[in-house]
């Protein structure tokens, strides 16, 4: 190799040394340039966790003591809820009990007609006794005749006073029952009086707490506040189906339906899953919640159903502006036991059952999600008794 050349190499290969060496050197500074910057955002980060968390502490003080009042709310409103069921209840049951009193009066007048006319009849017939009947017999089949009919009419006398007597008291019960009935019926009325007026002063003390929490914590109670309207919706919607049913085997001849809590029969909301899957078994876990959330190793999981039924309810709840709110996608099954399940907060678009649609035990739902007012994925279920949310945990295997 020549010098020439040999000097030429040399000198490009300083130049390389020389250019990487100055990128070295750049990416060194800029190295730590950006660390020294991360270090300044971690340290925001640090202040800003510091301070959301004491936002948190007041948010989760405040909001607390809001959600105890709004649980104590909804109790007094399902104690109305119940006692208008019950007034109801009770005025039907008045209204037969009265049609029955007439009825019983009716007849015991009329019997009591019959009576006064036998009596009259017997004081026409003056001193003449049944004896004196049978002795004045001219042959033996008159006198067998005259006893026969004479046999008869004593039966029926007896017949009549003891019908009478019977009439008598059923008309006294039916009085009593009457009166107890409307006794009952403004015990009740005192007690919604009573609720109602509690409800009230509840309600009251709600809207003074609400009135010192900051504008998030306001926004977050008007979605709760939302939140609990729309299960109260589905709560009246849900008892008049059941009443509706109840009502159809009663015409039909059906003794009722089975409203006592059973583990028989369930399986588990999410094939492979297990209670163990759910995180905390306390009901309520906290005051208004109304089910039990699914939510340890959930995510693309498929819900499915604990049992078969009838859809009764398949739909997305949404704001005016699209978002979802509450439940979000939701799906109720009416087992036609006296006991419905519903299935909350279901992946966006992922419900695969109709309203009106039967479906079999272990038949896919939908996917879990975190749609409406959820905070991750997981699944709310629930368990309704007459329209009404129970224990869940006792259902399931």
């Amino acid at each position: 190799m020549s010098r020439n050349k040999l000097l030429k190499i040399l000198v490009v290969f300083v130049l390389i040394l020389t250019i990487m060496s100055t990128s070295i050197l750049v990416y060194a500074e800029s190295k730590s340039e950006v660390n020294a910057e991360m270090d300044n955002v971690d340290s925001k980060i640090d202040d800003t966790k510091k301070e959301i968390g004491d936002v948190q502490s007041d948010l989760s003080e405040g909001m607390q003591e809001v959600q105890k009042i709004t649980a104590q709310i909804n109790e007094y409103q399902d104690q109305i809820d119940e006692l208008d069921d019950e007034l109801s209840q009770l005025e039907s049951q008045i209204e037969v009990q009265e049609e029955e009193l007439e009825k019983a009066e009716a007849e015991y007048k009329e019997q009591d007609e019959l009576m006064k006319k036998r009596l009259v009849a017997l004081y026409e017939a003056g001193q003449t006794s049944y004896l004196d009947v049978l002795l004045n017999s001219d042959s033996i089949s008159n006198f067998l005749s005259r006893y026969y009919l004479i046999s008869e009419i004593a039966k029926s006398d007896s017949e009549l006073l003891t019908n009478l007597e019977n009439s008598k008291k059923e008309i006294e019960v039916k009085k009593q029952n009457l009166e107890n009935s409307k006794n009952q019926v403004e015990i009740k009325k005192k007690n919604k009086e009573e609720t109602t007026q509690a409800l009230e002063d509840k309600k009251a003390l709600k809207d003074k707490q609400v009135s010192v929490l900051s504008s998030k914590e306001k926004e977050l109670q008007e979605q709760l506040d939302q939140f609990e309207k729309d299960k109260r919706a589905i709560q009246a919607r849900l008892e008049k189906i059941i009443k509706e049913e109840q009502e159809k085997n009663k015409n039909n001849g059906s003794s009722g339906v089975s409203v006592k809590p059973s583990a028989s029969g369930y399986i588990f909301p999410i094939i492979g899953l297990s209670k163990a899957n759910i995180n905390n078994k306390n009901y309520p876990s906290y005051p208004g919640h109304t089910g039990v959330d699914v939510n340890i190793n959930v995510s693309g999981k498929t819900i499915v159903a604990v049992k078969s039924g009838t859809v009764v309810i398949s739909e997305a709840l949404k704001n005016p502006n699209g978002t979802y709110r509450s439940y979000g996608e939701y799906i109720v099954i009416n087992h036609h036991d006296g006991t419905m399940t519903l299935y909350a907060h279901g992946k966006a678009g992922s419900r695969k059952v109709k309203e009106g649609q039967e479906v079999s035990q272990g038949q896919a739902l939908m996917t879990v999600g975190s749609t409406g007012n959820s905070t991750g994925e997981h699944l709310h279920f629930e368990v309704k008794v007459n329209g009404r949310s129970v224990n869940p945990l006792p259902y399931l295997p």
